[in-house]
């Protein structure tokens, strides 16, 4: 069953998973894994179970219009890797780099599943439900 992916939004919880995540660098994005029930908070109870990602890109990357681009990608990354490869149950946080911004987009499909791998978040659940593609 493929799942939904949930935004983060609040600065807390980008701050949580930053905490106690696993993190892996690849040359598109830096992603960072921490199971959802990690803090026992009771707004994390009832998230368990769902897949939520969130996007940061810091000025170091360049301009507002660059930053936004940036984000946008891995947004569109994310949403075609996360629903049949990530983990449930999982928070992520996608970190835009430099090179998001001119890799190709194949590579940031590679690169985002080759951090999964490295942080122990990566499923195969999907494959038997893609039709061979």
């Amino acid at each position: 069953m493929v799942c939904p992916v949930a935004t983060l939004k609040r600065r807390a919880e980008f701050l949580r998973i930053a905490q106690g995540c696993r993190k892996w660098a690849v040359p598109g994005l830096v992603l960072q894994a921490l199971p959802t029930n990690f803090g026992k908070g009771e707004a994390l109870r009832s998230a368990e179970g769902r897949i939520r990602v969130g996007f940061t890109v810091s000025r170091k990357v360049g301009t507002a219009v660059e930053r936004n681009r940036a984000r946008r990608r891995l947004r569109a990354v994310a949403n075609r890797v996360m629903p049949q490869r990530a983990k449930q149950g999982y928070d992520y946080v996608l970190i835009g780099r430099r090179g998001t911004l001119t890799r190709p987009f194949n590579d940031l499909v590679t690169d985002l599943e080759t951090a999964l791998k490295r942080v122990e978040a990566y499923t195969t659940q999907g494959e038997g439900e893609s039709g061979g593609k």
